[in-house]
């Protein structure tokens, strides 16, 4: 696997946060195949001992390199212990996106690491464990797979469009809704897979594996260094309104991100349900 170099101002708070991802990877290996200390944190939302190991060596790189950099991550963050805004710069960090399936052992799941610099995301690092692929990016400076330039796809035409979704698994109010709308886009597109991972998800959306990706209920380690892809991909990131300016949507619950040319449709098969938060 090469070392990502995009010629950025930001490559060597890039290459911390590459460490940081990779030393997090090689605890979640330790812990494969075990049985684990599961804790409900709520409904269908669980947290391991990998979880939490993982997390404690990923500060702890993090931490170590970038001592004056707070850190936003997924375990110990409450609802309301964060903030959107920052003054300067912030580590946002998911030790383990996909932790059901690492308990059940499978793939797809991966540490999401992401560098928030006032009121942008700057760079963004999603390291696929159970497949071993790096996916870098930095504003303006381009998305990277495992060190080689990558991007979205061309397709065109929503009908040939191959799309990733997540499930409802907390809150259940809304799910016939959803069901309604994920009925009518397996039938206007050309088919939804549902892995059971954001941060994968749009890494393979920003490379060009799916044409768009759609979740409801994402918190936002779940998806702020893959908004970093998708954008350096050259695709496009938006929630259900179609506001993609500024952080959004790493606040707003809910994800649009597409290769760009299907935007449009993927949007106005979601627009039922561009007030709903999960």
């Amino acid at each position: 696997m090469n070392q990502p170099v995009h010629n950025s101002p930001y490559d060597a708070v890039l290459e911390v946060a590459v460490a940081a991802a990779r030393r997090g990877a090689a605890v979640i290996r330790e812990y494969v195949g075990q049985h684990h200390r599961v804790r409900a944190k709520t409904t269908n939302d669980f947290v391991t001992e990998a979880d939490e190991a993982a997390q404690e060596a990923i500060l702890e790189t993090l931490n170590d390199a970038t001592p004056e950099v707070p850190v936003l991550a997924e375990e110990g963050s409450g609802p309301d212990a964060y903030s959107e805004s920052v003054d300067g710069r912030r580590w946002i960090v998911d030790p383990i996106d996909g932790t059901t399936n690492f308990m059940h052992q499978v793939p797809p799941y991966a540490v999401s690491i992401a560098l928030q610099e006032d009121d942008a995301l700057v760079s963004g690092v999603v390291l696929d464990v159970s497949h071993d692929e790096l996916f870098t990016a930095v504003a303006g400076h381009g998305l990277q797979r495992n060190g080689a330039p990558a991007g979205v796809s061309d397709t065109s035409d929503f009908s040939d469009a191959f799309l990733a979704t997540g499930f409802p698994y907390r809150r259940f109010e809304h799910t016939e809704q959803y069901l309604d709308v994920l009925g009518t886009i397996l039938r206007d597109a050309r088919s939804v897979r549902r892995h059971g991972a954001a941060a994968v998800d749009l890494a393979w959306l920003a490379c060009g594996r799916f044409d768009g990706f759609f979740e409801t209920g994402l918190s936002p380690w779940d998806v702020a260094a893959g908004i970093v892809l998708v954008r350096e991909g050259g695709g496009r990131i938006t929630d259900y309104r179609d506001d993609g300016s500024g952080l959004a949507p790493l606040f707003d619950q809910q994800v649009c991100a597409t290769n760009g040319s299907v935007h449009r449709s993927l949007l106005a098969h979601l627009s039922s349900m561009k007030d709903v938060r999960l």
